[in-house]
Parts: C-alpha cells; structure tokens; sequence
C-alpha cells in the first residue's frame, strides 16, 4: 500500500516524513507493470490513483523490456520442393520458424502478423534447372490470396551443364508490405517447366557447411524498437489499457509514473 499523508494532518512527524520525501523525489506515483505474453497486444494495468484524466508516462525497467525489438521473423524450408505442372500457381512452403516475435508461420504457406504496419519481406531461394533447355521462374507475393501490384521478379536459369549437373542460381527479391494486424502473406511462384526446383541440402560435415535451405523468408517490421509502441491506449478510474507490440517475451516489465 502506498503512503499518504494523514486526512487531517494530525501526525505531525507523519506529515514531515511524507513531505520530506516528497522533495526527495520519493513520490507515491509510480509502480512496475509486467506486459502479457502468448501473443498478447494490450496488458491493463491496475492502480487505484488512476483517473480518467491522469497523465501515464511509460518506460522500460527490465532487461527483457530494453533489448526487446519489434516484430519480426525468419522462416525456412528443410526439404525441396517441385511445381505441380508448367505455368501453373505453386504456394512456396515453410516448415521451420527460425525465429519469430508477432510474426508467425501457418498452414505451411501463410505469414501472419500481429501488428499494423509497415513490414520488409526478403526471400532467397536456392532455383536449379535440371533441363537441357533455358527456362524461368517467376516469383511474386501474395497478402490476403490477391497478388501484390509489382511484387514478381523473373528468375531466368541457363540450362544444365550436363545428364548430370543442374545449372544453380539463388534468387532473391525484397517487397515492403502495409499490413494491418491479422493479415497474411504467401510467397507464389510460376516456372516454364517442372524440371525448374527449389533445392534443399544438408549440412555437409566434409567440407563442412551448415545446411542450404530451399527457401528463406525474413519479414521485418519497419519501426523502431519496440518500446517505442507500448502506450496508454485507454484509461478509467482505477485502471488503464497499455497497448504494445504482440509480446511472447517473458519478464518484460515497464515502470509508469501516474500525474494527475
């Protein structure tokens, strides 16, 4: 319980005490709020001294709060992958989450985000030509199922140096996305002929190299770290709404200071 000065000042040494500190800087408006995790967007923080009209400053005071960024996410494919037929739509497939906060991976095809704004998606993909003829692979973006306007890039691949030997190129390609909180992302793609894959392979422990994924995904949220976005969306008397980035960091605690 917070300490305040006696209701009809009485306790004279109870009154210089809280005066005393008071000019100290020891004042009873101020207190540690921890965010929610799993994902959530909003904590409420509970303090009787709010008011509907209280000012409410937020800063970081744990570690986890300070280095914390805002979302991200790294998404990969461990296996190769084939279009169905020749110019035809395949949905490029993810099966590991390298790393992610507020950005996540489902049904194999689709990035989610958790947060309105402006976000970098860059791909490398690791294209090999098992044909004798040249051929191509167009490579787009999709946000909700519908094709972003001026997202393709054409990937055009020699055909291979032998029975034997494919002919490998990496493609690569950045877009920046305005999305807003639960919209989804699909990389599309298109070839001239099935021999055109997405190749995958293992770490060798001859050379030794780690392993060649088939596809890497990293989308970035354009913003800057994220305590930055954690604010008082919403306040009553007795509590307040902090909105802030989707949290699945544990211990990530802010100090607020309540004025007026």
């Amino acid at each position: 319980m917070f300490r305040t000065v006696p209701v009809f000042g009485a306790d004279q040494r109870a009154v210089s005490e809280v005066l005393r500190g008071a000019m100290n800087g020891k004042t009873n408006n101020h207190g540690t709020i921890t965010l929610a995790t799993g994902n959530a967007t909003t904590t409420t923080l509970y303090d009787e001294r709010i008011s509907p009209d209280s000012k409410i400053v937020v800063i970081p005071f744990s570690d986890a709060a300070e280095v914390d960024s805002a979302p991200y996410g790294e998404f990969t494919n461990t296996s190769g992958q084939t279009a169905t037929s020749s110019a035809t739509v395949d949905l490029i497939v993810f099966d590991s989450t390298e790393s992610s906060s507020g950005i996540y991976l489902s049904d194999s095809t689709k990035i989610y985000v958790l947060n309105d704004g402006m976000y970098s998606f860059q791909y490398t993909m690791q294209l090999k030509n098992t044909v004798n003829t040249v051929e191509s692979a167009d490579i787009w973006i999709r946000k909700n199922g519908v094709d972003v306007v001026h997202s393709a890039s054409r990937f055009g691949l020699a055909a291979r140096k032998s029975g034997t030997i494919p002919f490998y190129l990496v493609g690569m390609s950045e877009k920046n996305i305005e999305l807003s909180a639960g919209d989804y992302v699909q990389i599309a793609g298109s070839v001239t002929d099935v021999g055109v894959e997405l190749d995958y392979y293992a770490a060798d422990l001859t050379i030794p190299r780690p392993s060649v994924p088939s596809v890497t995904l990293n989308v970035n949220y354009i913003a800057p770290k994220a305590y930055a976005d954690v604010y008082i969306s919403a306040q009553f008397k007795g509590s307040a709404t902090l909105s802030h980035f989707a949290n699945d960091t544990a211990n990530k605690t802010y100090a607020y200071v309540i004025v007026g």
